[in-house]
């Protein structure tokens, strides 16, 4: 086989594998942005379910500190009220003046609990508005979710078998192209957000960037004895015979 015909053949193929994986890229465009905004939302939602779980945790943990603090300020109370029956039956001031003291204590423990218990609720208050927001807010992005979910899987019930008869197709292609042309198509198709890696020249300009061809490079291109690249953008550049076979090629 002359090289002549073996660059025509690797221009041939590369530019078969380009159509097919423009194809793709019109099936992805199709679907946009939302596969992204899927698993966007899917991340919101799943940081706002661990917040609204230590949220839930914290309610519970200020209403049972709440709990207990009550309960100490009770248990306070009833001392109280058995120190004064014991007051009836003091038979000295220093049994009275003991008594006397423990009321007081009693009475600051009261007062420390109930100081508390306010301090508590207003903590508890504040979490639970929190998360009375945090679960709207995670109500509203299921529901967006659940419909962004339905689009996407419409386009891609619609598409789908057309987008795997072009992968097959694309893997297929791919199995006759050299693996240092490969790395060069793929690594130009990211990073222009068109995917287009191989090109025609039209109107003497490239078909990616429409920087002007010099006469020159599109004989060579032409020519088909060597893989020419665009001097501004580095998309391959292929004529017209490439691009449409059996059409008549100028040189």
């Amino acid at each position: 086989m002359s090289v002549e015909a073996t660059i025509t053949e690797k221009l041939q193929k590369m530019w078969d594998l380009q159509q097919i994986d423009s194809q793709l890229d019109e099936i992805q465009i199709l679907k946009g942005e939302l596969p992204m905004e899927v698993a966007d939302l899917e991340d919101e939602i799943a940081g706002l379910e661990t917040r609204i779980k230590k949220l839930r945790a914290g309610v519970k943990d200020a209403e049972q500190e709440i709990a207990q603090m009550q309960a100490t300020a009770k248990e306070a109370e009833n001392n109280i009220k058995r120190y004064q029956k014991q007051l009836e039956e003091v038979k000295n001031n220093r049994e009275y003046e003991a008594l006397q003291k423990e009321i007081e204590l009693a009475n600051l423990d009261i007062q420390l609990s109930e100081k508390k218990v306010r301090d508590a609720k207003l903590k508890l208050d504040a979490q639970k508005d929190s998360l009375a927001i945090a679960e709207a807010k995670q109500d509203a992005k299921q529901k967006d979710l659940d419909a962004k979910k339905v689009e996407l899987q419409g386009i891609i019930e619609k598409t789908e078998a057309e987008e795997n008869r072009l992968r097959a197709q694309s893997v297929k292609a791919r199995e006759g192209i050299e693996e240092r042309l490969l790395n060069a198509y793929d690594k130009t198709r990211r990073t222009y957000r068109n995917g287009l890696a191989v090109v025609t020249v039209e109107r003497n300009s490239c078909g990616g960037c429409f920087n002007h061809v010099p006469p020159q490079i599109q004989l060579e291109i032409g020519l088909h004895k060597k893989i020419i690249a665009c001097e501004h953008c580095g998309r391959i550049l292929v004529d017209h015979s490439i691009a449409h076979p059996g059409a008549t090629v100028e040189v």
